[in-house]
């Protein structure tokens, strides 16, 4: 709730919260859902969730993504726009996006717009038709179907996204950078975590995210530095948002739990890019989340079919990036934060409140308060479980988190006072 953490009753009605009362002043007549001594937690908003429909529904879909979704307390994801195909980078691509969704989904949903060489004429219709912002690659994304951009094309698209008022995501590795790594890598022993995070190093970010806070300055664009894996660059984040700049900051539950030290040889299960760093640089980034230069904490679901992991050979260089969490990342976030002294409403925080404001349903999500959907999680903060391959729900139960013991289990989910468990999910604001 806005005030903290405290006992009350949540009356609802028609899928909106009315009154949030003491317990002497509920309602008589009424039917109850009594959460006994577990914490009652606004719904989660995961704005970074690759579901891949239509076009690679085999590696994930609407109907499976937000299955997991709301087994891990999600009620709201923004879906990425690429993997799928059509890449969602033009009006008629986010009505395909909007076809393919339609009546599969368990949880609410809505839609990032993609910008890509020459679809700057693109934006503003988009941001007409309904996207909560863009999402942009500063290296090459892996599909051949969204391409990655160049400075010029960020100054093409910048003034516009700015003028939308819209956030601009951006995935920020600097290519040249990168690829001098990846020349200096590639004769290694491919199945050695090592040797693929040097391939991916922690310059290649910050010099990345240098050239976006210019960027901002020069056309006060909102940007969004999506999955920051290098705590390297928080001083210079901290730096903008103490200047005034709009930026803001994401990073993931497995560069929260995880470290390079512990990946084994050839598990490419753990693959991602930017990749998972050591121990050291984990604490640094609780730290940035603990002061608030890190906003907020979103998955990156991107699961893919086993074989593009690459699990026979362990070819971290070859295996397809991405980690499968959306059904587990909290349990996952609660564990470290719990055991370095945060609390459930610091949690809140990064997976509900914030994420709700960077994709503009902060007015009806992501809170518990009168007037907010009534999107509600039931989460017992003590249970402990271990990670079996039949709990993930996504579609492939492949995932670095299977096997791993996690604190906190979400025991319902809500949403818009109706509990989950049919496809009766709906595009945020449209539907």
């Amino acid at each position: 709730m806005p005030e903290g953490e405290r006992p009350a009753c949540i009356v609802f009605d028609e899928g909106r919260i009315l009154a949030v009362r003491d317990f002497s002043d509920a309602p008589p007549h009424v039917a109850l859902i009594d959460a006994a001594d577990r914490f009652v937690l606004p719904g989660l908003i995961d704005p970074h969730v690759h579901i891949n429909e239509p076009g690679r529904t085999e590696w994930e879909g609407f109907y499976t993504a937000t299955r997991a979704a709301s087994a891990g307390g999600y009620t709201c994801v923004v879906d990425m726009p690429l993997n799928c195909i059509p890449s969602t980078t033009t009006v008629a691509a986010l009505e395909e996006k909007r076809r393919a969704a339609r009546g599969q989904a368990h949880v609410d949903y809505a839609f990032w717009g993609g910008v890509v060489p020459g679809n700057a004429a693109e934006l503003e219709p988009l941001a007409r038709a309904g996207v909560r912002g863009f999402k942009c690659f500063l290296v090459p994304p892996g599909t051949d179907e969204f391409s990655m951009v160049s400075e010029a094309d960020l100054r093409l698209a910048m003034p516009i996204i700015a003028r939308t008022g819209l956030p601009l995501l951006v995935h920020a590795e600097d290519p040249l950078v990168v690829e001098k790594a990846q020349a200096m890598t590639g004769s290694r022993d491919p199945r050695a975590y090592g040797h693929y995070m040097q391939s991916r190093p922690a310059e290649a970010e910050i010099e990345a995210i240098r050239l976006l806070i210019s960027l901002s300055r020069e056309y006060r664009t909102r940007v969004h530095i999506v999955h920051l894996s290098a705590a390297g660059a928080v001083p210079m984040l901290r730096a903008a948002r103490a200047e005034g700049l709009p930026i803001t900051v994401e990073t993931c539950p497995h560069y929260l739990f995880f470290d390079a030290e512990s990946v084994p040889a050839g598990a490419t299960e753990y693959k991602c890019a930017p990749p998972i760093r050591t121990a050291a640089n984990r604490a640094l980034l609780w730290e940035a989340l603990g002061d608030r230069t890190i906003d907020l904490v979103a998955t990156d679901h991107s699961p893919c079919p086993p074989a593009l992991k690459n699990r026979d050979t362990g070819n971290f260089f070859t295996a397809w990036g991405g980690i499968a969490s959306l059904s587990v990342a909290l349990s996952a976030v609660w564990t470290e934060a719990k055991s370095r002294g945060f609390t459930v409403n610091d949690v809140a925080r990064w997976m509900s409140e914030v994420p709700a404001r960077l994709t503009g349903i902060g007015n009806r999500k992501g809170r518990i308060a009168p007037g907010y959907d009534a999107d509600f999680i039931v989460f017992d903060p003590e249970a402990e479980f271990r990670v079996t391959p039949e709990m993930p729900y996504f579609r492939h139960p492949l995932s670095p988190y299977v096997g791993r013991k996690l604190t906190g289990r979400v025991e319902k989910t809500i949403v818009r006072g109706n509990l989950t468990g049919e496809a009766a999910g709906r595009e945020y604001g449209i539907e």
